[in-house]
């Protein structure tokens, strides 16, 4: 291959789909040995873009060059073979397999008809090495943290042979610490030569690990930057959606005497009766917004599941509005007033293949205007569709569409529409602004505000620190079941918030 090829080249990439172009005449050069990163916001036509690069669709117009090369990548199978990997956004691991079955997983190496585990187990252990990814390959990948399965998901494409590796919102769970070891690892894949792009909607990450920086808005490249040196966060939030790079923020206090929610000694057991929810006691008032931070898989999960009645308390109870609410179904407790906007919009949120008018009902079939007596109320359910795709600006070309056609973040604006309608009291916002841009990022913290306003209780889980921290009344950290600190927002650091996560330091309040 010449010198002086880019390690990838896409020229005039156009893509259209019924009602929209998702790209239009897109120019993207990466150079080989690069980390480039490439902004834009939800909807703006990144995700369009690499699943053309990965295969996984292809142009209706335009060119792609690897190391040179003219290429046709007509499935993920092409792209694989030609040195191209992604790490997908929601991690795609076999929770019931070791690291070493999952790394190895359509790709095992044979001998004599049968699996070599050992030439597997001795490469993953060189490249584990080579590029500061330390996993334990006999491990479990349900004991992983989130940090450990993003390592595998990398292993796994570079097993495969890749030299130019998708990394789709790699940081979006990551907490502090563990973005810190991702950008070390990324350097060292650098230094051995290997080719990143990197998507994300943090612009500071962006700005400290990237070689080079793309900006992609409504479909086209607006902007490339070969020295992020040269340009700010803000410019790069004005390049993606026309305004400053917005920061979560409370005004004055609403937070009043009256509390909505109590939890008092609550305790959740595995059915092996081990704790993941541990004596957890805490108020959250009318008017107040009370965040909870924790790495996941330290409780948090279980607890607001168990608040909505999805998980049965062992021990404890939970109190709604002074009423004693622990034995209550999902549906009592939505029916009396709790919203839930779920951890993962895919899993929990939505039928990826339902309408915009059919997933607005969900959790909701119970109550107008969904229903009328025993009935659906099909143009009921439209209608009040229609009222949230303008209030809460889901851009869409039209509500008889499937929400897998929607960008994550018009995704997400539709579940806070439907959570926020019929006044609901309490709200359960689980990572409500994770993996979506900054534009929708700002809408969302100014729902919440609005919501906090008018007298709503809040509680906040985020893996978002700075999110936690502007946007938290109150701010208590979760690790390993039980609470351990309680910190004050206008004081922590998000350094010192990991620490607390990490169990690093005992006093952080």
């Amino acid at each position: 291959m010449p010198d002086e090829a880019p390690a990838v080249r896409l020229s005039g990439i156009t893509k259209r789909f019924p009602g929209v172009v998702a790209n239009r005449d897109i120019n993207l050069t990466i150079e080989r040995g690069e980390v480039h990163a490439l902004c834009g916001e939800n909807g703006a036509g990144k995700s369009t873009l690499m699943k053309i690069l990965y295969g996984m669709q292809q142009p209706d117009e335009g060119s792609i060059e690897i190391d040179g090369a003219a290429v046709s990548l007509r499935s993920p199978a092409d792209a694989i073979g030609l040195g191209i990997g992604m790490v997908h956004q929601h991690f795609k691991l076999a929770d019931n397999l070791t690291v070493l079955e999952n790394v190895i997983l359509g790709a095992e190496p044979r001998r004599r008809g049968r699996i070599d585990f050992a030439a597997a187990r001795a490469r993953i252990a060189e490249m584990s090495a080579r590029y500061g990814l330390h996993v334990e390959p006999d491990a479990l990948v349900e004991t992983l943290g989130v940090g450990e399965r993003q390592r595998v998901e990398i292993l796994k494409v570079l097993f495969r042979g890749a030299r130019v590796l998708i990394l789709d919102e790699p940081t979006a769970v990551l907490v502090p610490q563990e973005v810190d070891e991702l950008f070390g690892n990324l350097r060292e894949l650098r230094a051995e030569g290997l080719t990143v792009l990197f998507i994300s909607h943090k612009l500071d990450e962006v700005l400290s690990v990237a070689d080079a920086i793309s900006v992609i808005r409504r479909g086209t490249t607006v902007a490339t930057c070969l020295d992020p040196a040269e340009v700010t966060s803000r410019r790069l939030a004005e390049l993606m959606v026309g305004s400053e790079l917005p920061t979560p923020e409370l005004r004055e206090s609403t937070v009043t005497d009256e509390v909505q929610l109590e939890i008092e000694k609550l305790t959740v057991l595995t059915p092996s009766g081990r704790p993941v929810v541990e004596d957890v006691s805490l108020r959250i008032h009318r008017g107040e917004i009370v965040g909870l931070a924790g790495v996941e898989g330290n409780g948090q999960s279980e607890l607001i599941e168990t608040v909505m009645g999805l998980v049965s308390a062992d021990a404890g109870f939970v109190r709604f509005g002074g009423e004693d609410i622990t034995d209550w179904t999902t549906r009592r407790r939505r029916e009396a007033g709790i919203a839930y906007i779920p951890e993962d919009r895919h899993r929990h949120g939505l039928v990826l293949e339902g309408s915009l008018w059919e997933n607005r009902m969900l959790g909701h079939q119970t109550e107008r205007p969904n229903v009328r007596g025993p009935w659906v109320d099909k143009r009921g359910a439209k209608r009040d569709t229609t009222r949230i795709v303008q209030e809460y600006d889901v851009r869409t070309p039209g509500i008889d569409v499937p929400a897998s056609a929607l960008s994550g973040g018009n995704q997400q604006k539709l579940i806070v529409g439907r959570e926020m309608s019929g006044e609901p009291k309490l709200l359960i916002a689980a990572h409500p602004t994770r993996g979506i841009d900054v534009g929708a990022q700002a809408a969302i913290w100014e729902y919440l505000r609005q919501a906090r306003a008018a007298g709503l209780a809040v509680l906040l889980i985020s893996a978002d620190l700075e999110e936690l921290i502007g946007m938290s009344d109150t701010l208590h950290v979760i690790l390993r079941g039980r609470l351990v600190a309680e910190v004050d927002p206008a004081r922590v650091t998000p350094e010192e918030l990991g620490s607390a996560m990490t169990g690093a330091t005992e006093d952080t309040a």
